[in-house]
C-alpha cells in the first residue's frame, strides 16, 4: 500500500511530515523535523510530534493548520519517515554490494549495466 506522505509547514512555523488522510483532511502519524547544529553544519532530526510526552508516532493534525505544502522533497526523507514509524529498515532499491563489473557467477562478460539491459 502506497501512502500519500506530505511535508508541510504549520502556521506555527514547524516543519512536519505525515500520512495524509483524504477523507478526514488530516495528517496521521505526524513527525516533526528539527535542525540540529553540528561541527559539520546542520543535521535534521525526526521526532514524534508529541515528543517528549509521546514516544510513538501516533499524533494527528487537522490540515487546516497547514500554512504551506511542499510539492516535492527528497525520497530519502520519505524513506526515513517510513522507517521511523514502522521500526523497519527499508531497502533503498540500490544494487548494494553486487559486483557487476565481474559479470554473473557463470562468468559473463558484461562490464556495463546498460550493456546487460540491451541484450
Amino acid at each position: 500500500m502506497a501512502y500519500d506522505i506530505r511535508l508541510v509547514k504549520l502556521i506555527t512555523g514547524e516543519l512536519v511530515l505525515g500520512k495524509f488522510d483524504v477523507e478526514n483532511e488530516k495528517l496521521l502519524e505526524v513527525a516533526t523535523l528539527q535542525t540540529v547544529p553540528t561541527q559539520q553544519g546542520v543535521q535534521m532530526m525526526m521526532l514524534p510530534y508529541g515528543y517528549p510526552f509521546e514516544q510513538d508516532f501516533k499524533g494527528e493534525l487537522a490540515y487546516k493548520h497547514v500554512l504551506y505544502e511542499y510539492k516535492s522533497f527528497p525520497e530519502d526523507l520519505k524513506t526515513k519517515y517510513m522507517e521511523a514509524i514502522s521500526n523497519l529498515t527499508l531497502s533503498t532499491g540500490g544494487l548494494g554490494g553486487l559486483n557487476l563489473a565481474g559479470g554473473a557467477a557463470g562468468g559473463g562478460k558484461v562490464s556495463n549495466v546498460s550493456d546487460l539491459l540491451r541484450k
